[in-house]
């Protein structure tokens, strides 16, 4: 298969073109929102409680997301979702940029992405053809990190120059090329809902997970791992009091794992299957943890840019390995509940990273902060190959 059979779909074009739109628009948010709390605080605690406001959400939503996404159209599903963010990044845009309001709109843009995630991730299979989603959700991952890239960089650059109420409104556009790309979408195939009624449909995922001890040993690894290896939330203080640099090395600091992402996702399209996957997924992982501690001790700008890119690298591969796992080995009636569950570990590591990094810095520091998470994302990824059995003997036929 050619490394670039999934573009000949029209429909899976429309599929990416939406998620990098999506993506691009919330990365610039995110730099425009850190930036504007910081300024008005200069608090830790502040920049890390973005996190526990995107991530609640996700926790108490996720599993009613994917029972959603498995008993309606998931295409409808994925477009009223994206209106919810079009009328998010529109109050941005239009109002004053107080904490609360801030906080209002990221919750409002972390709950409709909720209930879009298990869609957007569940309808690939049916607008692609098995043999090719391996290489559909790797174009997926350098998508998304294109966007991580050049969303932080245009980010930074429109900070220096105008403001961030131009940020919001870049975001507002971007929300609505999403919305018609999702809405373009024409399924390859329905197949009828088989989801059992009451609470025993609703928790089939999470029971699904639980029994598959390969699919909780890699779920749970990118959990804790990333839980304290995260140093996200905490580049405004890096980029203000410890590099002694502006906005914009702010945007190409969030824009530096994702050109290592970008990087990695353009070679694995083009390498093929990683087979020993087990192993590897445990060696990017202390790869990660030890870029970040790397980054932690840094006082180069340049240094800097080199280890957040290095995490990049070390987390795309897992990105890929995951994914492609939960995608190929659960069965298409329950892939939104499986993907919902799939989320709620992403997002407790991602968001509740932060929350656990702001909370650690504004005790700690920020230094201290960083590379104590890389210290613990590498114990964390030693005891996995220890405990999990199927882990350690993962391959990919």
């Amino acid at each position: 298969m050619s490394a670039y059979s999934s573009f000949r779909l029209r429909d899976y074009r429309f599929l990416l073109a939406g998620a990098f739109f999506s993506n691009f628009g919330l990365q610039m948010m995110s730099v425009a929102a850190s930036w504007d709390l910081y300024t008005q605080t200069r608090s830790a605690m502040v920049l890390g409680n973005v996190g526990l406001v995107q991530v609640a959400p996700f926790i108490v939503l996720s599993l009613w997301a994917g029972h959603v996404a498995d008993r309606l159209d998931r295409r409808l599903v994925m477009a009223v979702s994206q209106a919810a963010c079009l009328a998010a990044c529109l109050a941005l845009a239009l109002s004053s940029h107080s904490v609360g309001w801030i906080y209002g709109c990221l919750l409002i843009t972390a709950t409709a992405r909720t209930f879009q995630g298990p869609s957007r991730g569940a309808i690939l299979s049916q607008i692609v053809p098995p043999e090719a989603v391996r290489n559909a959700i790797t174009w997926n991952s350098s998508a998304q990190e294109i966007a991580n890239v050049s969303g932080p960089a245009l980010a930074g650059v429109l900070l220096v120059f105008t403001s961030t109420r131009t940020v919001y409104w870049v975001q507002v556009a971007c929300a609505v090329i999403t919305l018609i790309s999702f809405a373009s979408i024409r399924l390859r195939r329905t197949e009828a809902p088989s989801v059992a009624p009451g609470p025993r449909g609703f928790l089939e995922g999470l029971r699904f997970v639980r029994n598959d001890k390969l699919i909780l040993s890699a779920v749970s690894l990118d959990l804790f791992g990333v839980l304290f290896g995260g140093a996200t939330a905490l580049l405004p203080i890096f980029a203000v009091d410890i590099l002694h640099a502006g906005p914009a090395a702010l945007g190409w600091l969030r824009a530096a794992p994702s050109i290592g992402a970008v990087l990695m996702a353009v070679s694995l399209a083009h390498y093929g299957k990683i087979l020993r996957a087990g192993p590897t997924l445990i060696a990017v992982v202390i790869g990660f943890g030890l870029a970040t501690i790397g980054f932690a001790f840094s006082r180069s700008l340049w240094l800097s840019l080199v280890m957040l890119m290095l995490t990049g690298v070390f987390d795309n591969v897992s990105v890929v390995l995951r994914h492609s796992l939960v995608q190929v080995g659960t069965p298409d009636h329950l892939r939104g509940r499986v993907l919902a569950v799939n989320n709620i570990f992403i997002s407790c590591s991602n968001q509740l990273g932060a929350v656990e990094s702001g909370w650690t810095a504004a005790w700690l520091g920020a230094v201290p902060s960083v590379w104590l998470g890389g210290v613990a994302t590498i114990l964390i990824a030693a005891a996995c190959a220890v405990v999990s059995p199927q882990l350690r003997r993962w391959r990919q036929d």
